[in-house]
């Protein structure tokens, strides 16, 4: 699934959380940085990180 590295940001600023907390919080950080790079990742990952987040899968996804 294609991630919105845009809304990604805007979901952790709005979340007040860095990189740091959304790796401590259990999404390892080469999956974070493959992530960034090629904005794309699996499903339940883009999940994980919505809940870590609070937010909607919905807001992570490119349009």
């Amino acid at each position: 699934m294609k991630i919105s590295i845009k809304k990604l940001e805007l979901a952790k600023a709005r979340a007040c959380m860095s990189t740091n907390d959304i790796i401590a919080a259990g999404i390892p950080k080469g999956t974070y940085n493959r992530i960034t790079t090629v904005k794309s990742a699996k499903p339940d990952t883009i999940g994980k990180i919505a809940r870590i987040l609070n937010v909607d899968v919905t807001e992570l996804l490119e349009d």
